[in-house]
């Protein structure tokens, strides 16, 4: 059997037992990216051939006679290509940063390098993290490996299609408004947003600070166990990061039912606009819930409809002031036709941001001027506050919420490149728990006539990962939709 068709738990177990060396597994992913990469396009930047087969070999050569590894010594990883990796190019898919080497590791890639993986690359994404379908790219978009011609979702649209096409055996993504669980339903994967403070944010290239979390996208809920163990955790480099206690997330998947567990359906999840085919299938997966032992409860969160409103209040506020210092001083692009200093951050501005960047910062910068902040973004911040509410309320009755993760499969590249606003409503089910800084996740639930994965959304009360994670761990187990890979033809 091929090596990259293996789950990261798998893998790991072939590796620690000896059975395969390090040097076989990076052959073997070598062998699969010259295969599928032109075609599938998830990297921004990979890792030269030669380096990752050194350090390999220096894995191998670590363990002759005595075997002791890391969970995650020797696996094949991608990594979103917002987060800074030392040395290694991070772009954010922007002309901006086209040749930006960060001197720094991120938090998650300086807990990750203690396990010696082997990272193959940055994944694409919508620049900057601003985007449902990976189409804002200054790379160019990425494809769907079910079908090339739609998209893979976004932001993390790379890393979800990486994971999808066997390219890596696991990824990190960032989700902001939905940008891991999106595009890991778009590709028939899993995808994990944790708790907001959960992960540390730290060399995580900002969009909107108060949202944005990283974490991990992977081929069964076990695999993003397995990987939030490890990215886990308080961080003094991060003010928001939490100090809540972080457990074995592992242990959440030893129970395979969900008895005595009271399963929330928010009535405005399914109201008009959610296709019939994501509807039915997401209904069948409250159904295999409820065989499963859980009670299914309707419950409602009126304030579902203010979200998106809401959202593109604060995130694009927050961008407007974070993407400030992309001013072509300190480190990025630098206009150089300029003749003096305002024409330089003009110019510089103008060549590097893409246009759907130019937009939200414009739409931010209106929101925060005088005059207009208390009538939008301290009221978008006040509906932030009973949107929270709302899932705190529905929490005193149920355990985790289940709904749609989109309102429909993935959509075809470029068909909503020209109509902003039904882009922003492919995130209209992720963005609520984003507000809220819930952890969700995002796990295959079957797929359309078109032949398209879809995927449906289990979150939690704050800092519960374990119940998120043993509810769709239940769930997988009990289906096969997460075992079906892709055919890309050579």
């Amino acid at each position: 059997m091929s090596l990259f068709k293996l789950t990261l738990k798998d893998l790991q177990g072939k590796f620690i037992r000896g059975e395969i060396s390090a040097v076989e597994i990076v052959r073997s992913y070598l062998l699969r990216l010259t295969q599928v990469e032109p075609k599938i396009k998830a990297y921004v930047t990979l890792r030269d051939k030669e380096s990752l087969l050194t350090q390999a070999g220096a894995i191998d050569q670590s363990l002759r006679g005595w075997r002791k590894t890391q969970p995650l010594m020797a696996m094949p990883l991608a990594i979103k290509d917002n987060i800074c990796t030392k040395g290694l190019r991070t772009t954010c898919s922007s002309r901006i940063l086209d040749e930006f080497v960060p001197p720094y590791d991120a938090t998650v890639m300086a807990r990750l390098n203690t396990h010696q993986p082997l990272i193959l690359g940055k994944t694409n994404l919508d620049e900057f993290a601003m985007g449902s379908s990976t189409e804002h790219s200054a790379y160019g978009p990425s494809r769907n490996p079910w079908n090339q011609k739609y998209i893979p979702g976004g932001s993390s649209g790379g890393s979800a299609a990486a994971v999808a096409a066997d390219e890596c055996v696991a990824a990190l993504g960032s989700d902001t408004g939905g940008s891991i669980r999106q595009p890991a339903a778009c590709c028939g994967v899993v995808g994990l947003k944790p708790t907001y403070g959960r992960v540390s944010r730290y060399g995580l290239v900002a969009f909107a600070s108060s949202l944005d979390q990283i974490g991990p996208i992977t081929k069964t809920v076990t695999d993003a166990a397995m990987l939030l163990n490890v990215i886990a955790g308080h961080d003094l480099l991060d003010s928001t990061s939490s100090r809540q206690d972080v457990p074995d997330f592992t242990k959440a998947l030893k129970k395979r039912d969900v008895k005595k567990l009271v399963i929330g359906v928010p009535q405005e999840y399914f109201a008009e606009g959610l296709d019939s085919e994501v509807n039915g299938k997401v209904q069948e997966a409250i159904r295999t819930l409820q065989d499963l032992g859980g009670t299914i409860k309707e419950i409602s969160l009126p304030f579902t409809e203010k979200a998106i409103a809401t959202y593109y209040l604060i995130a694009t506020a927050e961008a407007s002031s974070n993407l400030a210092r992309y001013d072509g001083v300190k480190f990025g692009l630098r206009a150089k036709e300029s003749k003096e200093l305002a024409e330089m951050y003009r110019q510089t501005r103008s060549q590097g941001f893409g246009p759907e960047v130019k937009r939200r910062i414009m739409l931010g910068t209106y929101a925060l001027s005088a005059g207009y902040y208390e009538a939008y973004y301290a009221k978008a911040q006040a509906v932030r506050t009973l949107i929270q509410q709302d899932f705190s309320d529905a929490f005193q009755n149920v355990d985790v919420l289940v709904s749609p993760v989109m309102p429909t499969p993935a959509f075809p590249l470029g068909e909503r490149l020209e109509d902003p606003l039904q882009m922003y409503l492919s995130d209209v089910y992720t963005i609520p728990s984003s507000l809220a800084g819930i952890p969700a996740i995002s796990i295959p639930c079957g797929f359309s006539t078109m032949g398209l994965p879809i995927g449906v959304q289990i979150m939690g009360r704050p800092f519960d990962e374990l119940i998120v994670l043993r509810v769709a761990h239940a769930y997988e187990q009990a289906t096969t939709w997460h075992t079906k890979r892709p055919v890309i033809r050579s």
